[in-house]
């Protein structure tokens, strides 16, 4: 079983631990803002692993984040102790992807049932993860604490769109069928060791402030906040990214061989 004394204590939780609708919400919120999208393993040659104590190890008591496979499978394991029933499941990545394009089932998601409702719920899907539970049956526009949500129809799969600049904007596409532990050890293989995977050539992360959002892509800082500004800047070199990943994106950094070289590739190369 997973600790969920300290879970609560990393995510600042301090509510009932019961499987009732207030409880997920607030844990949907609260789980972006202190775990950290980030994939500073596979951009480091390290392995990424998906057992439970491994994923305690990092994300709860290490003060790292992690990805899909990582946030998803961790937040199933909590919901789980908390009482509520959970299933598995995967999506095609929709974000930033070509009409037409094909691509593999590379993120993963859960579906939770609350006060006789399911939930698609999904608390690792990096700079537009949704901040709340999302009704399943529902395909009207959803509030989130940062920003509308939509479930829509299409092929038979439920896709998945964030309002952005007040324009609807495709996330993912999924059919909902349970997943199994295999499929996302292959997933999560492929994601964190395969040449060509976006995790293993370029730095992302980001984190849900209460009030704003901040993305890290390669040396590229975004910070969007609930009220609709933004602003971007490129950091210039090591020393700021690594500031920006401890700072804003509270990510633990001690430990990790190899992060100012790669750091100063990337600032270098993305100017």
């Amino acid at each position: 079983m997973i600790d969920l004394r300290a879970y609560c204590r990393r995510v600042g939780y301090d509510g009932d631990c019961r499987p009732d609708l207030a409880a997920l919400r607030t844990l949907h919120r609260l789980h972006p803002q202190a775990v950290p999208f980030e994939n500073l393993d596979p951009l480091l040659g390290r392995p990424v692993r998906l057992d439970l104590a491994s994923l305690e190890a990092k994300l709860v008591h290490g003060g790292r984040g992690g990805y899909c496979f990582e946030q998803n499978l961790l937040f199933a394991h909590v919901l789980r102790a908390f009482g509520f029933r959970v299933r598995e499941a995967s999506a095609r990545v929709r974000w930033n992807v070509a009409p037409g394009v094909v691509t593999g089932r590379l993120h993963a998601l859960l579906i939770v049932e609350a006060e006789g409702d399911d939930y698609l719920v999904d608390v690792g899907f990096g700079g537009n993860v949704p901040t709340g539970p999302l009704l399943l049956r529902s395909r009207a526009e959803q509030a989130t604490p940062h920003g509308p949500f939509r479930l829509t129809e299409d092929g038979g799969r439920l896709l998945v769109e964030a309002k952005i600049d007040q324009a609807w904007t495709s996330l993912y596409v999924t059919d909902l069928a349970d997943t199994a532990p295999a499929d996302f050890e292959v997933g999560n293989w492929f994601t964190s060791t395969h040449p060509n995977s976006i995790f293993v050539n370029g730095l992302m992360a980001s984190r849900a402030d209460a009030e704003r959002r901040y993305a890290l892509s390669n040396n590229r800082l975004s910070v969007h906040r609930v009220n609709g500004s933004s602003e971007k800047r490129l950091l210039r070199n090591a020393r700021e990214l690594r500031d920006a990943l401890r700072d804003l994106l509270r990510i633990r950094l001690d430990g990790l061989a190899g992060l100012d070289d790669a750091l100063a590739r990337l600032a270098a190369s993305s100017t």
